[in-house]
């Protein structure tokens, strides 16, 4: 009897695992995002490589963008010197807007030494285990990704890998955004 009761509920949790990882995958885009423009964010907190700790909901007021990346990430690495040079610097010293790299699962010495080898000044976060990762796209689902957040914490614009024109549209966006 209890072989039955064991297995019956192994065979149950199973099947909820199963369905419950049906219902993310049913309700990702085509690019593996769980979330849509229009929605809040997402909250989390995450410590910065300096070691302190961001959380997203504390920089309600501000524009904030959002860079998920990794240092085995071929794309990210072209990405990131454009984030730095048409991004950060641009408005790094502008008070209402806020731009974190936040890195997939890797450890601090690595995260630190990617930042330094791809000249990056903007601040980069850990997401051990990709668990901050996993709240906005699906965990297999690959990166670079930026994810843009208006002032009220909804999302504004998702953005997917680097493409010249789309990350032009990001940069109008952002500008956009810090002028109203």
């Amino acid at each position: 009897m209890k072989k039955l009761t064991f297995t019956l509920f192994a065979l149950c949790l199973m099947l909820t695992t199963t369905l419950r990882a049906q219902e993310t995958e049913a309700k990702a885009d085509s690019v593996g995002y769980i979330v849509r423009v229009g929605e809040i964010a997402p909250d989390f907190t995450a410590t910065l490589t300096d070691g302190t700790t961001v959380t997203l909901s504390q920089l309600r007021g501000k524009v904030v963008m959002l860079q998920f990346t990794a240092s085995w990430c071929g794309v990210c690495r072209k990405e990131m010197p454009f984030i730095e040079s048409d991004i950060w610097q641009k408005h790094k010293n502008n008070p209402e807007f806020a731009l974190i790299g936040i890195d997939r699962d890797e450890p601090l010495e690595k995260v630190i030494a990617f930042g330094k080898q791809t000249g990056v000044t903007y601040p980069l976060a850990l997401d051990p285990g990709a668990d901050i990762f996993a709240k906005y796209a699906l965990r297999k689902a690959g990166i670079t990704r930026n994810v843009l957040i208006d002032r009220e914490g909804r999302i504004v614009k998702l953005t997917r890998l680097y493409n010249p024109a789309e990350f032009a549209e990001l940069v109008k966006e952002i500008d956009k955004l810090l002028t109203k």
